[in-house]
């Protein structure tokens, strides 16, 4: 079991399947008190159900006062999980890029100014971010997902930085494929880059505590980014040049 989140009230959105549903479970099973939020409400019913939590279903950026309230008056720790998986080029609609930032940047932001004055004030609190690969490096066929997603990214960061003299942990999760709805809405382009490696979403899970024990911010599902992140920060042409070939390649399938 590990320590940092028994009996810890913990907030999951987009918690009624795949990634979500996995940490919600996880932190269940160490004895945490879980909220599971999901746009979804027979979802997230059905997850908390299964492991004895709370649903609180709704938009993930407006349920952090009602979360509060249901794990008894404190988060202990908020895993702004949902995301958007927002395909498209640079000529995708000015909605579709609005929505993605929305989701994937701004919710995580709303959360943050939401549940930082507490955590401030009493000197501890755990962010987690399920972020992506495509924040450290990118995705091809995904203009607004890579785009936001390396602003996810760049809000965990900051927030890490920023706060953790004060108590305030935060974590930034970049896996590659996990199998789940989202992969699949990735079309030809996922079933070229990510489904080859894909992992269940319980790896995710796995990969977080052990992150969490070993107090990380970078939390790596497929450790093999870490070296795709290296060579994109020390020789970015050879890294555009070889993401380039995938991208050829990918358009000659299509």
């Amino acid at each position: 079991m590990v320590e940092a989140v028994q009996d810890a009230g913990v907030v999951v959105t987009g918690a009624g399947g795949g990634i979500g549903a996995a940490l919600a479970r996880r932190f269940a099973a160490e004895g945490a008190r879980v909220v599971v939020n999901d746009l979804d409400a027979a979802k997230a019913k059905a997850v908390a159900e299964e492991i004895g939590a709370i649903a609180v279903p709704g938009d993930a950026s407006a349920i952090v006062a009602e979360a509060r309230y249901a794990l008894g008056g404190t988060i202990d720790v908020y895993c702004a999980n949902a995301g958007l998986p927002s395909g498209g080029s640079e000529s995708a609609d000015e909605k579709v890029w609005a929505l993605a930032w929305d989701v994937n940047v701004m919710a995580h932001v709303r959360a943050a100014q939401e549940l930082l004055p507490a955590w401030l004030e009493r000197g501890s609190g755990r962010f987690v971010s399920t972020i992506s690969a495509a924040g450290l490096l990118t995705m091809i066929g995904a203009a607004p997902y890579s785009v936001t997603k390396h602003g996810a990214y760049a809000f965990a960061e900051w927030l890490s930085l920023t706060y953790r003299h004060r108590g305030v942990k935060v974590h930034a999760i970049c896996p590659q494929g996990v199998r789940t709805d989202m992969l699949d809405a990735t079309g030809s382009a996922g079933d070229l880059v990510l489904q080859p490696t894909a992992i269940e979403p319980e790896a995710v899970a796995d990969a977080l505590f052990a992150g969490i024990e070993e107090d990380r911010f970078l939390i790596l599902p497929h450790p093999e980014v870490a070296g795709y992140y290296q060579v994109r920060a020390a020789e970015p042409d050879r890294w555009l040049t070889n993401m380039n070939h995938i991208q050829q390649k990918w358009e000659a399938t299509r």
